[in-house]
């Protein structure tokens, strides 16, 4: 049937999880566990870094931003996703929908750059330890800091035009628990071709640019590592990178399989664990990292919550 015969939609029905039937309490405790305890540690993250005086270095600044990208990331989708479970499955305009989506690609696109960035930090102190003072001063921070966020508003809003100029008709239903972008390019009955050119224009160099830049400067970081000469010496290099390279990992191993190869249609319950992997297990693993992993952020941890140590 011709798209362009049926009727204007106005808003779109989010299947959510399905009939959950006696489990929905359970999940959505479970998830409003988790949210709370991911929440809970990106903002204890940054706000460990911004009040101890032996975390101000870029590393931590860069972990900051991070912990600020992912607290935007789940809040934006997670609260939603609750509700949905609860109602199984809900209404939202189309407005409501693409502005969730350009608040999903803001940070997404941020946290990309982001990770680039402190993979840089990492490249110039274990590679080029002499130029580091010189290199990572608190102004080259903030203009690092700085475009990968103004990138992360312009790209995604650029994407947000485009979306609100689709007319949606017909099938009106998303089996998600939140808006993506695959689904509304699929259920639109105008052209999509300028925003898929666009959208596969943009996802390189947000996408596989900073990814390739991570891969490289990594490669500089393990040979220079592996070329210091006392084991203590190499531990401790490996131990700076480490939290960030497993960081990366997850990050974009998430991503990859989400929009770069995604499963089939038949998976579309695949898709959606991935997707909650994406959206509230990662933010919640990124700063837990971090934290048992560094010493540094465990002891500024211990300093204002004491009764921990015991």
């Amino acid at each position: 049937m011709d798209k362009r015969n049926q009727s204007i939609i106005t808003d779109f029905f989010l299947l959510g999880f399905g009939n959950l039937h006696n489990f929905k309490i359970l999940v959505f405790t479970l998830f409003l566990i988790v949210h709370i305890m991911a929440l809970t540690a990106n903002l204890m993250v940054i706000v460990l870094v911004g009040v101890t005086q032996s975390l101000h270095s870029p590393m931590y600044f860069f972990l900051s931003q991070l912990s600020l990208s992912e607290s935007l990331f789940t809040t934006n989708i997670v609260p939603n996703m609750l509700w949905l479970i609860l109602a199984g499955g809900g209404k939202v305009s189309i407005g409501r929908c693409i502005s969730q989506l350009y608040l999903l690609g803001v940070p997404t696109i941020a946290q990309c750059l982001l990770l680039a960035a402190m993979s840089f930090d990492r490249y110039v102190a274990i590679c080029r330890p002499l130029h580091y003072v010189i290199t990572m001063t608190f102004s080259h921070q903030l203009q690092m800091v700085t475009t990968c966020w103004l990138l992360g508003f312009i790209l995604a809003f650029l994407v947000y035009i485009y979306l609100s100029k689709l007319k949606f008709c017909g099938l009106n239903t998303i089996n998600h628990f939140y808006c993506d972008i695959a689904p509304l390019i699929q259920l639109s009955c105008s052209s999509t071709s300028a925003v898929e050119l666009f959208i596969a224009v943009v996802s390189f160099p947000v996408l596989l640019t900073p990814f390739m830049f991570i891969t490289v400067t990594y490669i500089s970081i393990i040979q220079t590592i592996l070329k210091i000469p006392s084991i203590t010496g190499r531990q401790k290099a490996f131990s700076t990178c480490s939290s960030h390279l497993i960081i990366v990992c997850m990050y974009y191993g998430t991503l990859s399989a989400i929009y770069i190869f995604p499963p089939k249609d038949n998976s579309i319950h695949l898709n959606k664990g991935l997707s909650v992997l994406y959206t509230l297990v990662t933010p919640l693993l990124n700063p837990l990292i971090y934290s048992l992993r560094n010493q540094d952020i465990r002891g500024a941890i211990l300093k204002y919550v004491p009764s921990l140590s015991l």
